[in-house]
Parts: structure tokens; C-alpha cells; sequence
């Protein structure tokens, strides 16, 4: 008689620890050195005034539009590309790389020549304030020119992490910060003869830490890397179909969620927009807060994804539902941390920013939202991404955030806005659904009924 074998909820598979740090250490300093260009811009430019703050903020949504549609481009590379990584196929990698860089080329064309020919009409719908509108429309018409230079970056950038090459990433990032920072200090301020640009030169600043960033990328990926090899005519060859038929199927619905999940995003904006210069200031500081602290939880869920992926390309479907059970597990843990984390820094962290006291006791109220928020989103984020969608249902997570946030988010906080709810109140239902979709994880991931191979 055959006795079942017992389930283990935290894996004594050392390998599994060993690459989740090796990936998820240069993934989140990485993704901290790009949190640092942004915070960078937001510090330095929170010296010219509530005005000045949210004009880059609102300028920066545009940005985060292209970058969210991007996530869901690189994501799929990451996916597809990490489980032939499994089988060792090169050749496929390569299809799909070059597969993703024409599908970020193309949205970073469109998103930038939007940006340049509707400017203020675009910053417009987020904030009726002319202010805002006109400090935002200076900043986004010069940093809409490094939309192209940041979508080659990032598909080289994911393409190296997908094979288990994270380091490049973080070199890369590390050298867009200096230049960033270095060049924030003297074209804002005025430094060195160059004349003060306030805001125009945070946006020249950014500009042209991008075009370090992709030069560096390309750099890398042609002279300096032996895994991939890739070259000029990859990008530029014929591709197979019935690849590219699989990053469609596979990559829509990756891709769909993302866009829902931009628009969310730039709803959110929209709404809290309405409300005083104050509020958009305090929205400023918590999005930093919530970039800052969703750094390493990405990266650590980065990680599991190229892991997951992996094993589920190698074929040892036991594996995977071994290191499910210990994601679980561990983000619990990391849900704890961060969120007493927030608590215990929000008041050090708001007093960083020169802006009103108005908008001080704003931001402390919606960190101590965000706080409560991420204890949801440390755990449904690396399960439903790191697990489900890197294991291969790729439609679920769009079908959830799709319902989340058109059925709960939005309109809850359209409602409470309209009654003259307090801004702290707005905020909480816009994080309302970080609690919410944890049910949904628990029970998608201990089915298992997402695992399935990708390839070919």
C-alpha cells in the first residue's frame, strides 16, 4: 500500500534560495536605482513649490501609461523567454526578443508622438488646475522624446534577466542615476555657468539619462554578453510564426491587463487631480512611498517569475507546486515587514519633501492607507504574477484586475468623491482592492490548475 506523500510548505531545496537572492538582488537594486532617478526629480523639484510637484507628477503619468504597457511587453518576454530558458533554446529566446522589441518600439512611437502634439490636452484630463496643466505640459514635451530610448533598454534589460542575467540591469540603472542626479543639480538650480531650468531642466536631465541608459544597453548586449549573442540582424530578420502566433495567444491578455491597470492608474490620477493642489502634492509623495517599498517586493516576485517559469519549461511539475507553497509562505513574511516599515518611516519620509503643511498631513494620512494596502499586495502580487502568470495562465490575472478595478476600485472611489469624502477616504478605496484580490490568490494558486508549459 502506497501512503501519499506529504506536502512541504517550505522547500528544503537550497537552489530555489540561492537563485531567488542571486535574481531578486540585482532586480531590486536595480528597480531602486530607477525608484532614485524619479525620487531624484521629485526632491529637487519639490524646491520649486506645490505647482512645480504636481506638474512633474502629472507630467510622470503620462510616462507611467507607457511604462505599465511596456510591463506587459517585457512580461511576456520574460515568460515565454524563461521557459525555453528551461530547455536551453537559444534560438527561440532570440525570436522573442526580437518579437518584443518591435511591439515596444511601436508603443513607445505612438505614446511619444501623442505626448508632443496633445501635451496639454493630456495633462488636462488628469487636473483641471492651469497651473498644474501648464508646469506639466513644460516638463512632458521635453521628456516624451525619451520614450523610444527607454522601450530598447528595457527589452534588452528583461532579455538578459530572462536567461538569469540580472546584473546587467542594475549596472545599467546605476549609470542612468549618476547621470541623472549629477545633471538634476545643475540644470535645475543652475551650476557650473549653466543657467537655473527649474522644471525644464529635471525634464533635459531625465532625457538624456535615457539615452545613457539604452546606449549602455546596447552596448552590453552587442560587445559585452556571451549567454544570448545577439546582433543587429536579430532584430531585423524573419520570424517564425508560429513563435510569433504564441506571443500573441499568449502576450494579449498579459498585455490587455496592463493597459487596464494604465488606465486605472491614470483614472486614479484623474480623480484625485480634482482635488487642491495639496492633495496632488500629498498623491506625489505616497506614489514615492509606494515605489520605494514595491521595489524589492518586485524584485523578489521577478525572481520567483524567471524561477517559475523555468521549472515549469524543465518539465518537474511537482517542483512547482513545492516552490508555490513556499512563495506563499514567504510573502507573508514580507507583507509584515514592509507594512510595519511604512508606519515606522512615513513621518521621516514626508519631512524629505519642501512642500505646504497641507499637504504634510495629507501624505501622512495616505501612508498609513498604503501601509495596510501593501500587507495585500505583498502576498497577491508575487502569487497571481511570480506564480499563475509565470506558470502559464497567462488570461487570469488581466480577468481579475479587470473586475477589480472597473467593478470595485473605480467606481467606489468615484462615488466617495462625489460625496465630498475626505481625500484619506478617496485614497483607501483606490488601495481597496490589494486586500481583495488575496482571497482570490489563495484559492487560484493551491489549485494548480495554472501550470502549463509554453513551449514548443
Amino acid at each position: 500500500m502506497t501512503t501519499a506523500k506529504k506536502q512541504v510548505w517550505l522547500t528544503r531545496d537550497r537552489s530555489f534560495y540561492r537563485t531567488l537572492a542571486a535574481l531578486a538582488l540585482p532586480i531590486s537594486l536595480q528597480n531602486l536605482i530607477t525608484f532614485a532617478v524619479g525620487f531624484a526629480d521629485n526632491l529637487m523639484v519639490s524646491q520649486l513649490g506645490d505647482a512645480a510637484v504636481s506638474g512633474v507628477y502629472m507630467g510622470n503619468q503620462i510616462q507611467t501609461f507607457l511604462q505599465l504597457l511596456m510591463t506587459g511587453v517585457v512580461q511576456t518576454t520574460g515568460i515565454l523567454a524563461a521557459q525555453y530558458w528551461g530547455k536551453r533554446d537559444m534560438t527561440s529566446i532570440k525570436q522573442i526578443v526580437c518579437l518584443s522589441m518591435r511591439a515596444g518600439l511601436a508603443l513607445g512611437l505612438i505614446t511619444m508622438l501623442a505626448a508632443l502634439i496633445f501635451p496639454s490636452q493630456l495633462i488636462g484630463l488628469l487636473t483641471p488646475d492651469t497651473d498644474v496643466i501648464a508646469e506639466g505640459t513644460v516638463y512632458l514635451t521635453i521628456v516624451a522624446w525619451s520614450f523610444l530610448f527607454y522601450t530598447v533598454s528595457q527589452i534588452i534589460i528583461a532579455a538578459m534577466r530572462s536567461v538569469e542575467n540580472a546584473r546587467v540591469g542594475m549596472n545599467i540603472s546605476l549609470i542612468a542615476l549618476v547621470v541623472n542626479i549629477s545633471l538634476n543639480y545643475i540644470l535645475i538650480f543652475g551650476w557650473l555657468g549653466v543657467p537655473a531650468m527649474g522644471i525644464r531642466g529635471a525634464a533635459i536631465a531625465t532625457l538624456i539619462s535615457r539615452v545613457v541608459e539604452c546606449a549602455a544597453a546596447i552596448v552590453y548586449a552587442r560587445w559585452i554578453d556571451k549567454k544570448m549573442n545577439l546582433r543587429l540582424r536579430d532584430f531585423f530578420g524573419r520570424v517564425n510564426r508560429l513563435l510569433a502566433g504564441d506571443f500573441l495567444r499568449y502576450g494579449a491578455p498579459i498585455m490587455a491587463g496592463e493597459i487596464v491597470w494604465a488606465i486605472n492608474t491614470v483614472t486614479q490620477s484623474g480623480i484625485l487631480g480634482h482635488f487642491s493642489k495639496e492633495v496632488i502634492s500629498a498623491s506625489s509623495i505616497a506614489g514615492n512611498m509606494h515605489n520605494l517599498v514595491y521595489i524589492w517586493v518586485r524584485g523578489l516576485a521577478s525572481a520567483v517569475s524567471v524561477i517559475t517559469g523555468k521549472t515549469v519549461g524543465s518539465g518537474d511539475m511537482e517542483r512547482v507546486k513545492e516552490y508555490a507553497r513556499t512563495t506563499q509562505i514567504f510573502f507573508i513574511g514580507v507583507g509584515i515587514f514592509t507594512c510595519s516599515f511604512i508606519l515606522g518611516i512615513r513621518g521621516l519620509f514626508v519631512s524629505f519633501f519642501a512642500v505646504s503643511d497641507a499637504a504634510r498631513a495629507y501624505a501622512a494620512q495616505f501612508l498609513v492607507v498604503m501601509a495596510i494596502s501593501m500587507l495585500g499586495t505583498c502576498y497577491q502580487m508575487p502569487c497571481l504574477s511570480g506564480l499563475v502568470k509565470a506558470g502559464g495562465d497567462t488570461s487570469f490575472v488581466f480577468k481579475n484586475d479587470t473586475i477589480h478595478v472597473f467593478c470595485v476600485v473605480l467606481p467606489s472611489a468615484l462615488i466617495a468623491s462625489h460625496l465630498g469624502a475626505h481625500p484619506a477616504v478617496v485614497f483607501a478605496c483606490l488601495k481597496c482592492d490589494q486586500i481583495l484580490k488575496c482571497i482570490v490568490a489563495v484559492i487560484k494558486v493551491n489549485r494548480y490548475k495554472w501550470i502549463r508549459n509554453l513551449t514548443r
